[in-house]
């Protein structure tokens, strides 16, 4: 049992021990001896992790002291890395009965049957391990354990914060929260950026850890459980939110998180043994985010994320920190996920760059993301509890390589391959001018997509030949309320009058799966990106679709209107939808206003069932467009926003070209206006592909034309167009090396 002064002498002591000017090891010595006396244990032990996820004894009461710094053990190994493996505490009465016990001998363990051990965690991360044995046979009490959980929270804070551990002394431990960390993952923007951390979702600092009065510490934690509960029951019961369906389940799981008695009872628990309100919070979290991770249960993991988002919201009751953080030039966001207007919010003046836990390439926030020039990298597992905010951090939207807290010569590699980029940029701008014509002399049209007044200067730093794809749910989805008729109208004639004398082609709302309007109700789908969207909706509600073309006819007074209707499916659908706009046209004309001068509305082929209807289709729309994201991702069954599956096709698969091909083949025969936008269109090889396959007109980001410009300058397209047409027969999974090889060989540019 512990001795009659309870966890709270023991922190105290702790405190002292920390303040000592003596070394490092002396102080571990010291700490596992008061722990060894305070828990009336024969050993106390400290395991701290090293790379390569090995755990090394760095003190000991009890054990030999020359099997420090050299008995080491991987994770799940022993019951040591058990402990770390499942980062939960281990108590047997008989340790060597146990399967998991490994016998070390320079340890001299054999006389100690009792063990317990508690990992060392902090931030959602497992430091180390803290144990302590005895000769007897028993299992420790629960406040024993609970006590010793304590003490390996403190220790971890210290350990993390390099307050405690002179790192010259001990060999710097895996985990130090400040050492450099590499992270490798899936560049889906290109460009390289230098810059400073900027959490999405800041953590706070904890300053105290060890309470002073813990009568006063539990009234604080007492006080900002009940305003963080008045705050979440004011966001439900707002009217200004008009919460529905699952917007109102999820803040309704949050009411029952918050209003959760065992999630109060165990933060109470942890101030009592000695922690701050602060430290009890975050403690509890750990220990949840923990056992969440390790059940991999999507829907659990789904509500760690509402436990983590409340526990911040908690800390900063405690605090009073705001949620808003002052943005430094060269900012870098680090989220584990956000939706495109949140990344609107931080504005394009001072970011640089993003780095995602969790993104596909083909997300809303990815696509923004290059619209705003921004250097975007996702797939970084852990990333956002090992960054701090202020953290230097340096990432390449291309390799998909990220460093935090970088060394100084890490900066410079990145500071020149900086420099190379802009170099290759001002490459860009001088063929800018020049058309993008093949060598055996066939034009390809290369425009632009975009869908934000901020998007539209690109228009003539790229020398793209006009807007191919205006994604116009973007102004209705940033906003509080839908945007007025006078405001839509206002919109559209600035992003004409930008755009001078090149089209535009405006797509309608195209609603639905991932892109929800925040003041709007919305039912949940099981599946959504197979539900009630895009022309679905407008089909299913006319006054939305007639709303916005009454919107787009008034902005194209005297000019040629190009509307494009997202996710048509079968021919009866898109003919229902240029009815309505024929209606708003008619309505125009009856009321005597001034009209555009043409009228032309294609379809946007993204459903696989439409290619089959090409000859019926192109009777009545002007154009289609391709939009390749959505088309393979339902035909290969793929939802390309879970970074699970999104990888599981290519899109240069031969499946995936003959597709395409058939396509191109059935426009040609029907004499029709075949164009493709999306991720395809701005990689030179696989636009190097599609122009083999026949296409003629692409619309892709203003930073993609000027490579794929360079690529159509240096192809024969009669080669090209054999090779591909020839490579459509094969199996492959991927045709890309195949293409790439092809490119080498006669020296095209793919960059």
């Amino acid at each position: 049992m512990p001795s009659a002064g309870g966890p709270r002498l023991l922190l105290r002591r702790l405190r002292e021990i920390m303040a000592e000017p003596s070394s490092a090891q002396a102080r571990l010595d010291k700490l596992v001896g008061v722990i060894a006396a305070n828990m009336v244990a024969e050993v106390c032990s400290i395991y701290l992790r090293r790379a390569g996820k090995i755990l090394e004894l760095f003190a000991t009461e009890g054990l030999n002291r020359a099997a420090v710094h050299n008995t080491r053990l991987r994770e799940g190994e022993g019951l040591v890395g058990l402990v770390a493996e499942s980062a939960e505490a281990v108590n047997l009465s008989d340790a060597p009965a146990d399967p998991h016990f490994v016998y070390r001998p320079e340890t001299g363990e054999d006389p100690f049957k009792a063990f317990l051990g508690v990992p060392i965690v902090r931030g959602g991360q497992v430091f180390g391990v803290l144990t302590v044995q005895n000769k007897a046979e028993r299992v420790y009490a629960e406040e024993e354990v609970e006590a010793l959980q304590t003490v390996a929270m403190v220790l971890a804070e210290v350990v993390a914060q390099g307050s405690f551990f002179n790192v010259a002394e001990l060999d710097e431990p895996e985990l130090r929260v400040d050492r450099p960390r590499k992270f490798t993952g899936e560049g889906l923007s290109e460009g390289v950026a230098v810059g400073q951390v900027v959490l999405h979702e800041p953590r706070v600092k904890v300053e105290r850890m060890i309470a002073d009065n813990p009568v006063e510490e539990l009234k604080r934690l007492e006080d900002a459980i009940s305003g963080l509960r008045v705050a979440v029951d004011e966001m439900l019961a707002s009217s200004e939110l008009d919460l529905s369906g699952e917007g109102r389940e999820v803040i309704e799981a949050y009411r029952l998180f918050a209003h959760d008695q065992g999630w109060r009872n165990r933060m109470r628990d942890a101030v009592r043994t000695g922690l701050t309100a602060e430290a009890a919070v975050e403690r509890v979290q750990d220990e949840t985010r923990l056992r969440v991770a390790r059940m991999g249960d999507p829907l659990l993991r789904e509500r760690a994320h509402d436990l983590d988002d409340l526990a911040r919201r908690l800390l900063r009751h405690l605090t009073g920190e705001s949620q808003v953080e002052a943005m430094p030039l060269n900012a870098i966001v680090v989220a584990r996920n956000m939706g495109p207007a949140e990344l609107l919010d931080y504005g394009r003046e001072r970011l640089v760059g993003l780095a995602l836990e969790d993104a596909a390439a083909t997300s809303h926030v990815a696509i923004v993301a290059r619209s705003m020039g921004l250097a975007v990298v996702s797939g970084l597992d852990g990333l956002v509890d090992s960054a701090r905010s202020g953290n230097a951090i340096v990432m390449d939207g291309d390799s998909g390589e990220v460093h935090l807290r970088p060394p100084a010569d890490i900066i410079t590699v990145f500071e020149e391959k900086r420099g190379l980029r802009l170099a290759e940029q001002a490459r860009f701008a001088a063929i800018r001018e020049l058309p993008a014509v093949t060598k055996d002399g066939v034009a390809i049209k290369l425009l632009m997509n975009a869908g934000l007044a901020f998007d539209m200067p690109h228009l003539a730093e790229s020398g793209a030949d006009g807007i191919g794809l205006f994604r116009t749910e973007l102004q209705f989805m940033l906003g509080e309320t839908m945007p007025r008729l006078a405001d839509q109208t206002k919109f559209y004639k600035s992003i004409l009058d930008a755009a001078g004398d090149k089209p535009v082609v405006f797509r309608t709302l195209d609603l639905g799966g991932d892109k929800v309007l925040p003041y709007a109700r919305w039912e949940r789908e099981e599946n959504p990106a197979l539900g009630w969207r895009a022309i679905r909706i407008a089909l299913d509600r006319p006054a939305l679709l007639r709303y916005q073309v009454r919107a787009l006819l008034a902005a194209h007074t005297g000019r040629t209107l190009r509307i494009l209707l997202p996710m048509v499916s079968n021919v009866d659908e898109f003919n229902r939808g240029r009815a309505l706009v024929d209606r708003e046209l008619e309505r125009a004309r009856l009321m005597n206003l001034t009209r555009p001068v043409q009228v032309q509305v294609g379809a946007m082929l993204e459903v696989p069932a439409l290619a089959f209807m090409l000859p019926q289709l192109m009777r009545s729309a002007d154009f289609v467009s391709i939009g390749s994201n959505d088309l393979l991702s339902l035909a290969f069954a793929v939802d390309r926003t879970n970074p699970r599956v999104a990888r599981r096709y290519d899109n240069l698969n031969p499946a995936a070209l003959t597709l395409i091909r058939l396509i191109v083949q059935s426009a040609a025969e029907n004499s029709g206006d075949l164009s493709l936008c999306g991720e395809m269109a701005g990689r030179p090889l696989d636009a190097m592909a599609l122009v083999g396959l026949g296409l003629r007109t692409l619309s892709m980001q203003a930073s993609q034309i000027g490579p794929v410009k360079n690529m159509i300058r240096s192809i024969n397209l009669a080669e090209v167009s054999a090779f591909v047409d020839r490579l459509c027969g094969r199996t492959d999974h991927s045709l890309r090396t195949r293409l790439s090889a092809f490119a080498a060989e006669r020296g095209i540019v793919l960059k």
